[in-house]
């Protein structure tokens, strides 16, 4: 039954290649656009992601999410260093800043300042230069993202300079640093040169980077930052959920990719289940021959659904590649802004299921016509 349910499927090309394509569109569409939500989420945290070698986060009380910037007083550093079970603790700074290129134009920078002794929250991976090259007068690191876009069609060349704050900044090295929601170019100083780059405010200190002790757990150790000095302490996994949960719940972004994903889903329903209807309503005379040789209701219903999964799962491959060519395409393209697409299996599963959705609810539509088949519509 199986064989013959897979020749009635493929038998009419046009309607078997329509029902396929259906899916397929349904499947790249909520497949891509789920990708590309899930990186700009993904992207809200690229600091949090970047910055590494600690385990907490120490930061104003009422921050909401890493670009929530509310300056601290630097004697905060010292309360958090005394508090019990926190190993050792820098500061850290993160601001917008204004660069003026050399041809005069200006472009608003991610600026990070890192602790001048320890260098805690660098970069992951420096492509050109030394880290060690911070430690120069007015030096800092930029991404490479960042250079290219600002230079798109210049090789590097250490000693390109910026100004900023009408302080002199040199660019000593390049690295890779995590796409970043504002699309903006990051740069990296030590702290005193950082404070520097930016208008002067009375408190600067942006957040405080903590370790905890080996035998002190974290969740004791932020419980015991938050108790004695009022300050809002977080373990990195927990500032990074939290700052996507402020733009799922504050922004309009989860609506908005959420009515395309679900358009996706019904236009691929109505294409495959109309396809799906005419496709059964055409096979009616053979449902009848086969109802008039004792198959039973059962069998001719594992046989829709048969074709169901089959159409599935050739459209689910489909539309999935495709929205992966997709993202590796835009990658390529893009260079100096890419993308926001990525892909988690959560996304495969999801729309997995949500294809397996549309072919069954298309195959249900036609199930009733098969059931209620009298076997003597064959001899009319």
């Amino acid at each position: 039954m199986s064989w013959i349910a897979w020749k009635m499927l493929t038998g009419d090309k046009a309607k078997y290649v329509g029902i396929i394509f259906g899916i397929t569109f349904a499947a790249l569409l909520m497949a891509q656009q789920s990708s590309i939500f899930v990186g700009l989420m993904r992207n809200t945290t690229s600091q949090i992601r970047d910055v590494q070698g600690f385990d907490i986060w120490v930061m104003d009380p009422n921050v909401q999410f890493i670009d929530d910037l509310k300056p601290m007083s630097d004697n905060e550093l010292q309360r958090v260093r005394g508090v019990e079970g926190v190993e050792w603790a820098v500061r850290f700074y993160k601001n917008l800043a204004r660069a003026k290129l050399e041809d005069g134009n200006y472009q608003q920078v991610i600026l990070l300042g890192l602790d001048d002794a320890t260098f805690v929250g660098a970069p992951q991976e420096i492509t050109r230069g030394n880290l060690a090259d911070l430690r120069r007068p007015d030096a800092i690191i930029m991404d490479e993202t960042g250079y290219r876009y600002l230079w798109p069609h210049e090789e590097f060349q250490p000693g390109k300079v910026l100004e900023m704050n009408d302080h002199r900044a040199v660019i000593v090295g390049l690295c890779k640093s995590s796409p970043t929601f504002q699309t903006f170019p990051v740069v990296y100083a030590r702290y005193s040169q950082a404070i520097q780059y930016a208008p002067r405010e009375r408190k600067v200190l942006s957040f405080v980077l903590a370790q905890s002790k080996p035998d002190a757990p974290w969740p004791e150790v932020t419980a015991r930052i938050h108790s004695q000095t009022g300050l809002q302490a977080l373990h990195r996994d927990e500032f990074y959920w939290k700052t996507i949960d402020y733009y799922l719940k504050r922004t309009g972004i989860p609506i908005n990719f959420g009515i395309t994903v679900a358009l996706g889903f019904v236009v691929g329903a109505a294409i495959a289940g109309q396809t799906f209807y005419l496709f059964t309503i055409e096979n009616l005379k053979q449902f009848g021959s086969l109802k008039a040789m004792g198959v039973t209701n059962l069998r001719l219903v594992g046989m829709i659904l048969l074709q169901a999964v089959i159409v599935s799962l050739i459209g689910y491959g489909l539309g999935v590649g495709g929205a992966v060519l997709f993202g590796k395409a835009m990658g390529m393209l893009a260079k100096a802004v890419p993308p926001a697409f990525f892909m988690t299996w959560h996304i495969l599963a999801g729309v997995g299921v949500a294809v397996l959705l549309i072919a069954m609810a298309a195959s249900l539509i036609s199930i009733r016509r098969v059931l209620v088949l009298e076997p003597a519509i064959v001899f009319k």
